[in-house]
């Protein structure tokens, strides 16, 4: 957990909603300079803020409107903090709760020096990685009307498709499977949708891989050459993480990325894991599917696995590797140097 902790002569909380938003604002002596709702525009802010510039930090809670805020605060110099929601249990573990309240408990965390901050991704990149996790949810419609489909064949007791749904040969001949003409139509329209939906995707791909080569095109090559990081992987893992150099420590990426087990201790005893839900679930998916990937066609790599497996299981197995290939990726990306699979395979 990072908090913000330095000094300034005005501190600002904002509790930020899509229409309204409850500003506060404190001085270094805790007075309460200004503390009022108003309507969600640049405009409104600019006004309510302009007697306090001088100096001044802002902070608001990591929710889904943040974006337009960050942006303008850089625009205008201003030191811009984004608080990490699930940290922030002063204000959801409070008694009482209201705008009004959130608003002044944001201000007075952040002049305290304990405000947890979440990273507050910069503008070049957002807009794209927005996109790449947009691309997951089509991934995941096209999977569920595929699965759908073969639902029902079960549903009427039919025998097995012919074709694959997931294949375009033979994509034809599926619906002539269902004799009722009713469940035919259901099964066209869904086959028509996934048609639809590939290729969207084939050209949303496309068009992610030239922007990542747009915006780092060598970092993108050098997770391309780690064996089971193919496109969509790399596109991920790149989006994700967007600066490496945010990450100081190993320690800190491997937490963030959801691959390490936090310990609960108190008092020299251990009391299981928690926060594992506290992370970036998309380089969590990544790491773990490029696990299952750098197995495929590397015998000496099935070894060490079946290895580590016979001690520890499989599911457990398979998270040692994810975990060293996320620090594989660390190394990489820290020093611009691709990947060495011999040295790898030796660590493993």
């Amino acid at each position: 957990m990072r908090f913000y902790n330095r000094q300034h002569k005005h501190y600002c909380g904002i509790d930020l909603h899509a229409k309204t938003m409850y500003v506060c604002i404190i001085n270094q002596a805790g007075e309460t300079l200004l503390h009022a709702d108003m309507k969600t525009a640049p405009e409104c802010l600019a006004r309510s803020i302009a007697p306090y510039r001088e100096d001044l930090v802002i902070a608001v809670e990591c929710l889904f409107t943040w974006y337009w805020l960050a942006d303008w605060c850089t625009a205008q110099g201003i030191t811009f903090v984004l608080g990490h929601a699930l940290y922030m249990k002063a204000i959801h573990g409070g008694k009482a709760k209201n705008d009004r309240i959130d608003s002044e408990k944001i201000a007075r965390l952040l002049k305290a020096g304990m405000l947890p901050q979440a990273y507050a991704y910069p503008a070049r990149m957002r807009a794209t990685r927005d996109l790449l996790r947009r691309r997951m949810m089509f991934t995941r419609q096209r999977a569920e009307l595929s699965a759908h489909i073969q639902n029902t064949v079960s549903q009427y007791n039919l025998p097995g498709l012919a074709a694959r749904t997931d294949k375009k040969a033979g994509r034809d001949s599926i619906a002539a499977h269902f004799p009722d003409p009713v469940v035919r139509q259901m099964v066209a329209l869904a086959l028509s949708v996934i048609e639809h939906l590939e290729e969207e995707l084939r050209v949303l791909e496309q068009d992610l891989a030239m922007k990542a080569k747009a915006h780092d095109a060598f970092a993108y090559h050098l997770l391309r050459s780690v064996p089971g990081i193919g496109r969509i992987l790399a596109l991920v893992i790149l989006y994700e993480v967007e600066d490496i150099g945010r990450f100081p420590t190993l320690g800190q990426f491997a937490s963030y990325a959801r691959l390490v087990k936090c310990a609960k201790e108190s008092a020299g005893k251990k009391s299981g894991y928690s926060g594992k839900k506290i992370g970036n679930a998309y380089l969590k998916w990544a790491f773990s599917e490029a696990a299952v990937l750098f197995l495929r066609g590397n015998p000496d790599a099935q070894k060490a696995i079946a290895r580590l497996a016979s001690k520890h299981g499989k599911g457990k197995a398979l998270s040692i590797l994810a975990h060293r290939l996320g620090r594989a990726v660390y190394v990489m990306l820290r020093k611009r140097q691709p990947f060495d699979r011999e040295r790898f395979m030796a660590t493993l």
